[in-house]
């Protein structure tokens, strides 16, 4: 809020909480010397950060015909706010109607409208050599703020302090903690810059003579409150893991000249050192050896199949089972699971999934067979098409398919000559009746409908029969479907 006003000598002020704004009340300045002055009393010319610091310059700063000058400079091209070198942003444009327009090509100031009858408040691009008010403002932000542990940003009224990691609070001045450390038989060297066990506090471990230091050397206290690693143990050297250790000691037991050989089990490698001997110093030469698991190639999943395995040691490494299995329609040839061994090779030989088989088909007497085969010569999947040769009829299916049983679906079809298709006598019957129950209504049996025949018959002319007379309407048409040879019609009468 304003809290107060004064004129000293050539300086107005206006001071709304910790954060004053300043203003020549006598002189007008280019954009230039307008800075220089601002920078020389004050801190720099204003910065507006949002719509209510624009209010408040608007509602307390009296009226001025050139205007004022504010800290937006065109540079490279590129609207600026010189004070933070941070780029203008769409958002936070408030420019006047038809602004920036940059008339004559030298307007890269920019100045602020106050108490204008329109627009007041918004911006317009100047040129820089124009003079007006200069607009200054003094940081509520110290030289040192925010204990110099985070960083000053100016708000309306006030300032906030964003903390760098680590520290925090109101003027960030307290510090992270991370717990206390306390190792058992490990020599430990800690520096505390801010406090015991705080932020960047380290430690440095080192394992007495004759013991090996399981972990990272130094640890650092970080923003999270955690420690940058766990903390290191000292043992007894000793075997890795599927490991075996053989040592000689000089002088006593894991002392000075004392030397140790490692190996590994079946099935398992040794990397790193196969020996290492205490030395001088208390430390052992090399760094611990570990063994791993021998490595087989990949095993990829069969074509049409299925890859499931179990790893003790490792993916694909010695131990590992792997079990095969295939989809439906396809059957295994070859080990249903293979193992990793210790040489790094699998048992048995790569297995591969077959289409199951169909008997071979062929085509009826008088006809013809087309087929498709999607994995294989009548195989699961494969589609049989049947036809017969003109003058003959097909009986039975149109097409076959093979099955995941290994079996076709439906019988053999055959191809008959119509003649003894005909012999066959009649293959349907169809009735197509029409009632009118009201007396002297209209029934026209001329235009009932014919029911149909199956594929390959041939309906007999209909025959019709009024079963009431008028003025009832009752009628009935009958028909029967017939296989007939090529040269008979329908209605009974022979080709030409």
């Amino acid at each position: 809020m304003l809290t107060s006003s004064s004129l000293t000598g050539a300086v107005t002020w206006v001071e709304v909480g910790a954060w004053t704004y300043h203003y020549s009340d006598r002189g007008d300045y280019a954009w230039e010397q307008a800075r220089n002055y601002c920078q020389t009393f004050f801190t720099d010319l204003v910065a507006i950060q949002n719509k209510q610091e624009i209010e408040y310059l608007n509602r307390s700063l009296p009226f001025h015909k050139r205007y004022y000058w504010i800290g937006i400079r065109k540079l490279h091209g590129i609207w600026t706010w010189v004070g933070t070198r941070k780029v203008l942003t769409k958002e936070a444009e408030n420019w006047a109607a038809r602004e920036p327009n940059n008339r004559r090509s030298n307007q890269d100031c920019v100045e602020i409208y106050i108490k204008r009858p329109q627009e007041s408040g918004k911006w317009n691009d100047e040129p820089c050599s124009q003079k007006k008010k200069a607009l200054c403002y003094r940081a509520s932000c110290q030289p040192f703020p925010c204990s110099q542990r985070g960083e000053c940003v100016e708000t309306i009224g006030s300032y906030r302090c964003e903390c760098y990691p680590g520290f925090h609070g109101p003027e960030c001045e307290d510090v992270v903690q991370c717990t206390k450390l306390e190792p058992k038989g490990v020599r430990m060297n800690c520096s505390h810059p801010y406090g015991d066990f705080s932020y960047n506090s380290t430690c440095v471990f080192r394992c007495q003579e004759g013991f090996e230091q399981r972990g990272v050397d130094m640890l650092r206290c970080l923003p999270s409150q955690q420690w940058s690693a766990d903390t290191p143990t000292c043992t007894v050297l000793s075997a890795p893991d599927r490991g075996e250790l053989n040592c000689s000691h000089l002088h006593g037991d894991f002392a000075f000249g004392s030397t140790c050989a490692f190996s590994c089990q079946t099935g398992f490698a040794l990397t790193g050192p196969e020996t290492r001997e205490c030395t001088a110093a208390g430390t052992w030469t090399g760094d611990s050896p570990r063994c791993e698991a021998a490595a087989c190639p990949a095993l990829s999943v069969p074509d049409q199949g299925e890859l499931n395995c179990s790893h003790l040691h490792g993916d694909f490494t010695f131990g590992s089972k792997c079990a095969f299995s295939c989809q439906t329609g396809f059957v295994l040839m070859g080990p249903e699971t293979r193992e990793c061994t210790a040489t790094g090779t699998w048992t048995g030989d790569t297995p591969r999934c077959k289409a199951i088989a169909c008997p071979a088909l062929s085509a009826p007497d008088q006809g013809e067979l087309n087929c498709s085969h999607l994995h294989g010569d009548f195989t699961f999947g494969s589609m049989c098409a049947f036809s017969c040769q003109t003058g003959f009829v097909l009986m039975g299916l149109e097409s076959r398919k093979c099955t995941a049983m290994g079996t076709w679906t439906g019988d053999s079809p055959r191809c008959e000559g119509r003649a003894a298709a005909r012999a066959q006598g009649v293959t349907g019957l169809g009735v197509t009746a029409g009632f009118s129950p009201y007396p002297g209504s209209s029934l026209n049996c001329a235009h009932l409908p014919f029911s149909h025949c199956l594929p390959g018959a041939q309906r007999s002319r209909p025959r019709r029969a009024e079963l009431l007379p008028p003025p009832w309407g009752l009628c009935l048409w009958l028909h029967m479907c017939l296989l007939l040879p090529d040269w008979v019609c329908a209605d009974g009468a022979r080709e030409p």
